[in-house]
């Protein structure tokens, strides 16, 4: 999930002759692409990441860090003890539950409407570990089970089980009953949870509370939500998130670049100026973007150059998946999106409709005798029929190309 607030965005362009490379440390990561999507050929290369001062300038070496202090021994970064957005509230159903993974963990998202609160669970029922998420909020309000109709309230607790006798022990009230409920809260309009339900830290939000963003609950801002699953590994999306200098060239006519008067190319690619200057375990600031460096670096010595999966993953890259994959866009965000949603089922109910009149109209036009109808009206028949077909066509390749399935080729654009 991705959270966008815009106001004004300056970013200061170093204009200056380049100083001679500095010697850096790199880290070797293999990547595996498709060479072509027709072919089972494959090509490998490498991902080359910074991990010590940058080697474009001289200058972007001055941090109030060096090398020694990142590879020390130091405080451990804990993975499980921070807050994480799940989906901004606007895409989310009140009336059903939500699944979602973070950090490996499915969970399932629903609206308790007894508290007027939204609320994160294992999605797994603990009789049988069919997840909830494909249950459904019954009439009190309560998490039920697609398999066998277990209810559960805000809290966790199981509240009935169809299976049990009336007048036999209370058994939905055993611990072993009842689901894993996480801690959660609403801020910025972004629901937030924390990845560990340890008692301990069942009233974490009166202790900690996630990231502020108060440009997002600013009205003289202009604000954007936007959700999409994405199959991506996660530091590398980071460190495509913290790369400005992309933007002119893997997002031309994308995004709103900032025009510069004077370009040595089409794209208009310059030179950033670029520190660190602060590193710790909570993370780090800059004054513009060495971000990508800053990252690794924190990486490296805070959580040990990888995210903790706690054995879920064995840190091997997966098989890529196909380019109709990684470039869905039905799967990946429409059906998160609420408005995307809707404009998705209504065109499709548009297109049908046109096809049923394209239809109609040439069968009324089969249907009249010769001579009962002037030409005239015959022949605006047909114009109907050809003109539906024609818009339900143009139509079926709208939505196929922005709410499906949209290509992306850099050499296009």
């Amino acid at each position: 999930m991705l959270a966008f607030s815009v106001h004004s965005l300056h970013i200061p362009v170093a204009i200056k002759t380049q100083t001679p490379l500095k010697k850096s440390v790199f880290l070797n990561s293999q990547l595996h692409s498709k060479h072509s999507l027709n072919s089972g050929n494959t090509s490998k290369f490498k991902l080359f990441t910074a991990l010590s001062p940058s080697p474009f300038t001289e200058s972007s070496s001055n941090h109030p860090w060096d090398k020694s202090e990142v590879e020390g021994d130091s405080e451990k970064f804990d993975w499980y003890s921070q807050w994480y957005p799940l989906m901004p509230i606007c895409d989310l159903d009140k009336r059903a539950p939500h699944a979602k993974k973070v950090m490996g963990i499915d969970v399932v998202i629903w609206y308790d409407r007894n508290e007027g609160e939204w609320k994160v669970f294992d999605d797994a029922c603990p009789h049988r570990l069919a997840p909830l998420s494909e249950g459904r909020i019954d009439q009190w309000g309560r998490l039920q089970c697609v398999y066998h109709g277990w209810c559960f309230n805000g809290s966790g607790d199981c509240k009935f089980i169809p299976q049990a006798p009336l007048d036999g022990p209370p058994i939905h009230t055993s611990k072993k009953a009842c689901v894993a409920a996480y801690p959660s809260t609403v801020q910025n309009d972004i629901l937030w949870f924390w990845p560990n339900n340890d008692p301990q830290y069942k009233d974490i939000i009166t202790r900690t509370k996630p990231p502020f963003i108060p440009e997002i609950d600013d009205p003289s801002f202009t604000r954007k939500m936007v959700n999409r699953d994405i199959p991506y590994g996660y530091e590398v999306l980071i460190e495509n998130l913290m790369d400005p200098s992309h933007v002119p060239y893997a997002h031309y006519g994308v995004m709103n670049n900032v025009q510069q008067k004077v370009k040595d190319d089409r794209e208009g690619g310059r030179p950033l100026e670029l520190s660190i200057e602060e590193l710790n375990v909570n993370g780090f600031t800059s004054t513009q973007d060495a971000l990508v460096i800053g990252f690794r670096k924190w990486l490296k010595k805070y959580a040990g150059g990888q995210v903790d999966w706690r054995g879920k993953y064995s840190g091997a890259l997966p098989p890529t998946p196909p380019r109709e994959q990684l470039m869905d866009r039905y799967w990946s965000h429409v059906v998160n999106c609420k408005s995307c949603s809707l404009a998705y089922k209504s065109l499709n109910v548009v297109e049908v409709a046109l096809q049923i009149i394209s239809i109609a109209a040439i069968g009324i036009v089969a249907a009249m005798k010769q001579g009962a109808v002037s030409a005239v009206k015959r022949n605006s028949m047909v114009v109907l029929a050809v003109l539906s077909f024609a818009l339900s066509r143009l139509l079926a390749h709208f939505i196929n190309k922005y709410l499906r399935y949209h290509d992306y080729i850099h050499a296009f654009h």
